[in-house]
Parts: structure tokens; sequence; C-alpha cells
């Protein structure tokens, strides 16, 4: 006995582990994650994450939303995947001026319980989707709210509305329960309320203790990543056509210049973000076309230094093609006819004088420099290869055709590329130059 003592006392040991595990466990956890604006592929997915994640370690999901619905995405779908959660949802609207409308009121009659922030608005139940503004599902809606009320025991929905109505009808009207100004209070207030579940009723243990004596609960904050919210943001068709349009006059400036610089890598960042929205947002192929053939001809005329038919054509299309590209999206986040007028004043100024002015002033310049083929001047820098040189009383800047140059010495300049000079030492005496430095 003395001899298994100690393997009785190893096995002791080990069995007490699960149970402290699981003790650990058992303490109350609560994710609260962000839903902000149009819930599109990358914002869709981060919810059905946050519901496994919930569900994996068995949390409280509260849903702090403000939404005016989905974008191209099954808003039916995405809120029965809420009501079989097999852990509590809690929709907060909220904060003030937050808002729940199409899909995203949808999403507070498929959950567990719903909660807005006073000054918070509620509705309209369409459209569901903002990319099909046309499509109506208000009877399906009115079914399905009353199921999903009638499988969690919340009182039947009295309300679908068509338009926007206070916080106070949406309780009124039983799409909300709770009023909360925020996390911590709704947080609160819910706590030791049973709630529906897909794996049946559950007692929510939410408050945030504030003495030793309460029960500690965990609260976590979810939120989209910086990736994943540089590709929501671009997902929107207001940032679209903002990012196609300067991605656009950034590559047409490099047009007017030599080499390719920064303003032509953040071009095609620009593009590149806007052409993954256009993958995301549904678009006018037509409307895009012609937009982009407006930009085609602004550009064109300054190609050919004038300010001709081709900037006046391609004006109107450049007007025309903004109006049309996403012409057949709900007006809830399609793009402001003002923004379309700045940007089309902003785009005569550009193309039809800014990019000409330049590309002239840069011409003036290249031809300055040709003059300077044969001259003697003087580094004032180190070239390696580049540096600054001073060549006929103006100091400009040169590149070395071979090895490094000191500061100092005497240098011809044998060519131009662009506006820098190429130059190579000169060891001829100063009476042969053909001119010195002054």
């Amino acid at each position: 006995m003395r001899r298994a003592a100690p393997f009785l006392l190893l096995i002791a040991l080990f069995a007490a582990l699960p149970r402290g595990a699981a003790a650990q466990s058992s303490d109350p956890r609560v994710i609260v994650a962000k839903v902000d604006g149009s819930i599109d592929r990358v914002l869709a997915s981060f919810l059905r994450d946050q519901v496994a994640e919930a569900e994996s370690s068995g949390s409280t999901l509260v849903l702090q939303l403000d939404s005016a619905g989905t974008l191209d995405q099954d808003g039916v779908a995405l809120a029965e995947e809420i009501h079989a959660a097999t852990v509590p949802v809690i929709v907060w609207v909220g904060p003030t001026p937050a808002k729940a409308e199409g899909a995203g009121l949808l999403l507070m009659y498929a959950a567990s319980l719903g909660a807005v922030a006073p000054g918070a608005g509620v509705g309209p139940v369409e459209p569901l989707d903002l990319a099909n503004p046309t499509a109506s599902a208000e009877d399906r809606v009115s079914d399905l709210a009353t199921g999903w009320a009638e499988d969690f025991g919340k009182p039947i929905p009295l309300v679908f509305p068509d338009e926007p109505i206070p916080a106070q009808a949406g309780l009124d009207g039983n799409i909300a329960q709770v009023a909360a100004l925020s996390v911590p209070d709704l947080l609160e207030k819910v706590d030791g309320l049973t709630v529906g579940t897909a794996a049946g009723p559950v007692e929510l243990r939410t408050k945030i203790a504030t003495s030793e004596a309460e029960e500690p609960v965990s609260v976590r904050f979810a939120e989209l990543g910086p990736i994943d919210k540089t590709l929501h943001a671009a997902a929107s068709p207001t940032w679209i056509y903002v990012l196609l349009v300067l991605g656009l006059a950034a590559l047409a400036f490099e047009l007017t210049q030599p080499g390719f610089g920064f303003a032509g890598f953040a071009g095609i960042g620009m593009v590149a973000l806007g052409v993954y929205g256009l993958t995301v947002v549904p678009f006018s192929i037509v409307g895009l076309g012609v937009l982009l053939l407006g930009i085609g001809l602004l550009t064109l005329d300054v190609r050919m230094r004038r300010l001709g038919p081709p900037t006046a054509v391609g004006l109107v299309g450049f007007a025309t093609g903004s109006f049309l590209v996403f012409g057949g999206l709900s007006d809830e986040i399609d793009i402001s006819p003002w923004l379309i007028v700045a940007f089309t004043i902003m785009a005569l100024l550009y193309w039809g004088f800014g990019l000409t002015v330049a590309i002239q002033t840069r011409e003036r310049l290249t031809s300055t420099q040709k003059g300077l083929v044969g001259l003697v001047g003087e580094t004032r820098g180190e070239l390696k290869p580049d540096g600054p040189v001073f060549v006929k009383g103006t100091s400009t800047r040169g590149r070395s055709a071979g090895d490094p140059i000191p500061q100092g010495t005497r240098v011809r300049v044998r060519g131009v590329d662009g506006l820098i000079l190429r130059v190579e030492p000169d060891p001829a005496p100063a009476a042969e130059a053909t001119a010195s430095p002054e």
C-alpha cells in the first residue's frame, strides 16, 4: 500500500486537472462584435466567424450593429445562421445614431434578444439586399420573424416597418426587447434574463463585475482587422468610384513625368483596390465603359497638348458614366450626385488645364536641359550615381555614366535622361572648356 500511494496520488492529480479546466471554462464569456456598414462578403464572413468562435467557447455573442443591410449577400440565409446558433446572440443597435435596416433589421428578428440605443433608428425592412433594391420580401420576412419569435419564446413582432421608426417604436412593436445606452449598460440589463437558442433556453450571465464578490465575466471586443477593414471600405460604391478616378488620375500624371515614380505606384494601388471593389459590388458594364472612355479621351487630349473636342466629349462621358456605373443600387449606398458634379469639375481642371500645363512645362525644361549637352560644370556633391551638378549658373541633378564622381569634380554633360544630365569627368584644362561654372 505504501508503494502504491505515490501512484494513487499521481492519478488523483491527473483526475483533478480536467475538473480545474472545466471550472475555468465555466466562467461566463461575452464576445462583442462590431458590425458596421453594409454587410458585404468581408463583413458576412467576419460575422460567421464570430458565431463559430462564440459556439466553440460557449460565449454569449453581442452584435453591435449599424447597417443598412447586406450588399450582394443572402440576408435571409445570414439571419437563419444567427437564429441557428447554439449560444445566445444579442443584436444591439447602437450607439446613437446607429440604424438597423434591411437585412440588418432581419438579424434583430432572428436573434435571441434585440436591443436598441435611445435615438437609434429601426427599419425599413426593405430592401434586404442593397444590390437589388427592387426585390420585395416583406411577406416572407413577416412569416420568418413570427416563426423565429415563437422558436425562442419572444413576443411576436407587431411591426415590419416600411420606413425608419424610432427606437421606442421598435420596442413597442416587439422588434427589440431592451433599451441600452452602451455595451456595459446592455450587459448589466440583460444579466439574469433567460433567452432562447437553437440548443434550448439559456440564462444570461453578462454583468461586468464591479466588486470581488460578483462573478467575473470575460468580455472580448472583436472587429475587422486592418486588411479586412481596407477591403470592406473598398467594397463601397462611393469609394470604388473615388479610388478608380484618383488612381487613373495619378497614372495620367505619370505621362507628364520621366520614369515611373510614387504617383504611378499609388495609382496602381488605388486602381487595384477599386477593381477588388468591383468584384464585390454589382455594377453596370456600360456605365464603367463610358466612364473609362471619358477618362481616356481626356488623357488623349493631354497627350495632344491641347484643349479640344476630345476633352468636351470626355467630360460628357465622365459625367454620364459616373451616374450609370452604380445606377441600379439602393439610394442608401449609391454615389451622391454632388460628388459626381464635383469630380466632373475637378476632371476638367485637372486633365484640361493641370496636366496640359505640366507636360508643356516639362517639355520646356527638357529642351533647356538638352541645350546644356557639351558644356562643362562641377559636381556640388558626390554622384553615386545621382547628385547635384552646377552647370551654366544653375544647380541641377546629374547622373554619373560610370563610377561614382567625388564632390568638386569638373564634369562634362554628355546627354540628357528626361530632366537629369548624364555627365562624366572632364580632365581637359579650363582654357579648353566651352563653358565653365559661374
